[in-house]
């Protein structure tokens, strides 16, 4: 049996639409990294291209990639320490609030208005 060849056409009818316009996005680069590299491979890229993918291989382009990984890390920690802080906070002052209460120096209405 002889094998059917696809185009592209074929290819277009058989991606269902995207939900999103992020996966929109997403598809759309995925198709021009396969056209690129289609060409890439066929010797008919243009030096744009090229040079595109020979920046992306540098050593210069991976650790500018290590540095922005290390720094998100850094800003996912520093707002963990952020809300781990306002927990902390409204810990203390309900420890607080009660250690006054137990040594008699509390507000006597809040005893009341608790019952």
């Amino acid at each position: 049996m002889a094998k059917v060849k696809t185009t592209s056409k074929d290819t277009a009818k058989k991606l269902r639409p995207a939900l999103t316009p992020e996966a929109r996005e997403n598809r759309a680069i995925g198709l021009a990294m396969d056209l690129v590299e289609k060409r890439l491979i066929e010797g008919t890229a243009s030096s744009q291209e090229t040079t595109h993918f020979l920046k992306l291989g540098s050593t210069k382009n991976k650790l500018e990639i290590e540095k922005l990984r290390a720094e998100n890390e850094l800003i996912c920690a520093k707002a963990e320490l952020a809300k781990s802080q306002k927990e902390n906070e409204k810990t203390y002052k309900d420890v607080l609030e009660a250690m006054k209460r137990y040594s008699g120096n509390g507000n006597v209405e809040d005893d009341f208005d608790e019952y």
